[in-house]
């Protein structure tokens, strides 16, 4: 029995030898296969990773300027912000022209009995503009906002007197307001709410405008305060000629003259608040979420914290 056990035991040794004699003569090819399987899924993991640390250096040259430097993306905010604006306006302006609403603005004089002069309020007075005209005010109005509480955000821990950062808060809150009363109540529909809305925003706009170009050169952020806050004193110097030029003709009646220096108004206003971005570029904004504990500090306080450490970010 036991001669019996090691023959089977010899064979079954032999056969298995055999096999893998077989399998080595066959493994060549098998290995050559799933070689190349290797290299071409290796290929396509490098290609991918290739793909995507373009697309991120792409996003991080959007984000750059010319210098290398990258920037913080929230200075595009205020860019989107006067660009859709501005074209929300234009685009108002020439659905009410091809609708026969307004006399356009290339027309040397209004004669008589013909179409209503092509002030932005009467442009966007009927549908379709009107919809369009209440979206773009509504949307501005709250991009001016976020801007306020942004700027004001970003002020607190430079300046000594609040009292002037507040005081740009409030008005620009309030311009933000009156952009609601124009696009939310049109003026052939309730004459004396538009007229207030028109009141709060152009008064309120141009004050703000002055405030903030004194919070410009008296801040100094990142040693471009006269870089900055000099055009800004222009636009809102400009800004001011408009407003008093605007009633002016408005009182005397020359109504075509008087949209025009509407119309320069509002792409100056647009033009100041886009100019923020040359602030924000440098800067970051956070919203943070923490549980609730008896010794939380308030948000005055945690900023006036994180600015003793920390001045150059908010």
């Amino acid at each position: 029995m036991y001669n019996l056990w090691e023959a089977g035991r010899g064979g079954s040794i032999h056969s298995c030898i055999q096999g893998q004699r077989s399998l080595e003569q066959d493994a060549p090819g098998l290995y050559n296969a799933k070689c190349e399987r290797a290299d071409s899924a290796q290929k396509i993991l490098q290609l991918t990773s290739l793909a995507v640390t373009q697309q991120l250096n792409t996003v991080s040259v959007m984000a750059s300027g010319m210098d290398g430097k990258k920037y913080s993306v929230w200075m595009f905010l205020p860019l989107v912000f006067t660009v859709f604006t501005s074209a929300g306006l234009w685009i108002v302006y020439f659905i009410a022209v091809e609708d026969n609403k307004i006399i356009p603005l290339n027309v040397p004089d209004r004669t008589p009995g013909s179409k209503r002069p092509p002030y932005i309020s009467i442009a966007g007075d009927a549908p379709p503009a009107s919809c369009v005209f209440s979206q773009v005010m509504n949307m501005a109005a709250f991009l001016v906002l976020v801007l306020a509480i942004l700027r004001f955000i970003q002020l607190k821990p430079k300046v000594l007197n609040p009292w002037l950062n507040v005081s740009s808060l409030v008005a620009l809150c309030s311009a933000s307001f009156g952009m609601t009363l124009l696009g939310n109540f049109q003026i052939s529909s309730d004459e004396e709410i538009h007229l207030v809305g028109t009141s709060l925003t152009f008064g309120f706009g141009t004050l703000a405008c002055w405030i903030q170009s004194a919070l410009t050169l008296k801040t100094n952020l990142k040693n471009e305060g006269r870089k900055v806050g000099i055009p800004r004193v222009a636009l809102s110097a400009g800004i001011t000629l408009c407003v008093v030029l605007y009633f002016i003709l408005m009182a005397q009646g020359i109504h075509m003259h008087a949209s025009r220096i509407q119309w320069g108004l509002v792409m100056c206003l647009l033009c100041f608040y886009g100019t923020f971005a040359a602030e924000f570029r440098h800067y970051r904004f956070e919203i943070v979420c923490s549980e609730y504990q008896e010794n939380f500090l308030s948000f005055s306080e945690s900023l006036s914290e994180a600015s003793e450490y920390q001045t150059d970010q908010v």
